[in-house]
């Protein structure tokens, strides 16, 4: 996968580059970006190695934004092992929030898994409590599925006791 590279009216969306660590590390550092992530706010240094690391994974993609040539987002899409189905997942730069872009490479990735990688099924979660995440999984078509209550924690309150998350489970059927 490493020439893997699909291109939509604004967008490229590639492997990941070590040099991308600066662009990307716009993304990972910024703690309203990561909210909601699995995994907390990033230095600058843990940028550059994590651009390495993506730069060889097959699960990880740079969402680049054509008049710019910038690293504006990452996708996630990773083969869960089970019969053709496949997890979607999407973090953007604040800065880029809003203007599609999310969509637009969430539905040109999808639409190649689909075409070209014996996808069958996608799935994505995302936390009840970020309603700007399922709105974006419902607009690119995908079924809620079901909540999966209590599931997991990021934060904890002032007592150090979990708070704990509900997820929201979605799918595409090819």
């Amino acid at each position: 996968m490493s020439d893997f590279c699909i291109n939509t009216e604004r967008l490229t969306i590639r492997k990941f580059k070590t040099t991308d660590w600066e662009d990307l590390s716009e993304i990972l550092t910024d703690e309203s970006v990561v909210y909601f992530e699995p995994y907390d706010v990033f230095t600058v240094e843990a940028c550059k190695s994590e651009a390495e690391n993506f730069s060889k994974s097959d699960n990880f993609f740079a969402v680049v934004l054509k008049d710019e040539d910038k690293v504006i987002g990452k996708l996630y899409f990773n083969d869960e092992g089970n019969y053709g189905t496949y997890e979607l997942g999407y973090t953007f730069n604040r800065s880029y929030q809003g203007h599609g872009y999310a969509k637009e490479s969430s539905i040109a990735l999808m639409k190649y898994a689909f075409e070209n990688m014996g996808a069958r099924r996608i799935v994505a979660y995302a936390d009840a409590a970020n309603e700007r995440s399922w709105k974006l999984l419902e607009a690119l078509g995908m079924s809620n599925e079901g909540k999966m209550k209590n599931y997991t924690f990021k934060h904890k309150d002032e007592n150090g006791e979990p708070i704990w998350q509900d997820m929201l489970i979605y799918a595409l059927l090819k």
